[in-house]
């Protein structure tokens, strides 16, 4: 009896971080599944924002060459949906911070980068659930993608790996504020200004050349240009535009490099330092 309870216990491998990460993108799955109104903002929402805009506005706005407003509209707010992924990141890593929920999470033999990586890929699904849900409405109401399938792919590659550029923003606000309002508030002043300050919605032609100055060089107009040429949604940059705009598939690649570059880090000590508290 004595050996047998003296037994020695066989060694239990940790999880790769992949398998972890992957846990982890399952756990938040799981959580819009039992609360499905965290969806609201990707499916009703995105509805309404498209008819709104295409109907409301679409009669005021005209865009440049013969393209229809609702086609000039659907890559731009495709995009600003994109980069609200990064508030939706930022108040779900509050939220597990602060419930605790990441203190427990530590104490399981898996890499605390996987916490990450998981949250990051969870809010970039929940993203493309948003780009699908416009997509389909978009053609409902007469959007339509005219470019070659490549093109059509490379445009949704640029939005994810804009969206991955700007979950690492979020992370690094969400490591910064201690509450969940306090992240909404932050994100959302900050976001408005960045989707509407740019293409997404009108031209830039007919801004103020302050105005047109800065929007022009907004990453969000870059990427916005590029999917609208990349989907045959748009008349190329004219000559007086600004580099980014001429140049919108490779601008959109350098400004995704750039921000990834900056805010890594940034979000890495952040949540470091907010995980040792």
């Amino acid at each position: 009896m004595t050996t047998m309870f003296n037994a020695a216990r066989p060694p239990i491998a940790p999880p790769s971080m992949l398998r972890a990460s992957g846990t982890i993108v399952w756990r938040n799955l799981i959580h819009i599944k039992r609360m499905p109104e965290m969806l609201l903002d990707v499916t009703v929402q995105s509805v309404m924002f498209v008819l709104l805009f295409a109907f409301v506005f679409g009669g005021s706005i005209q865009p440049p060459g013969d393209v229809s407003y609702k086609e000039f509209l659907l890559p731009g707010i495709m995009v600003q949906t994109m980069i609200f992924s990064s508030a939706v990141v930022a108040m779900g890593l509050t939220n597990d911070l602060q419930k605790g929920i990441v203190d427990r999470l530590k104490s399981l033999p898996i890499s605390r980068s996987s916490v990450l990586v998981g949250r990051s890929i969870s809010s970039i699904i929940h993203s493309s659930i948003g780009i699908a849900v416009m997509g389909v409405t978009g053609v409902l109401i007469g959007w339509r993608i005219r470019g070659g399938f490549a093109d059509a792919v490379l445009g949704f590659a640029l939005l994810l790996l804009f969206g991955f550029a700007l979950v690492w923003l979020g992370i690094w606000v969400g490591s910064l504020m201690r509450t969940v309002e306090a992240v909404q508030g932050f994100m959302f002043t900050v976001m408005f200004p960045l989707t509407f300050v740019a293409n997404t919605f009108a031209p830039t032609e007919q801004m103020p050349s302050w105005l047109r100055f800065i929007a022009e060089w907004n990453p969000v107009s870059a990427l916005t240009q590029a999917c609208r040429e990349l989907w045959g949604n748009g008349m190329p940059a004219g000559a007086d535009a600004a580099w980014p705009l001429q140049h919108a598939v490779g601008a959109s690649i350098v400004w995704s490099i750039a921000l990834t570059a900056i805010f890594a880090p940034l979000a890495l000590a952040a949540y470091r330092r907010r995980s040792r508290d």
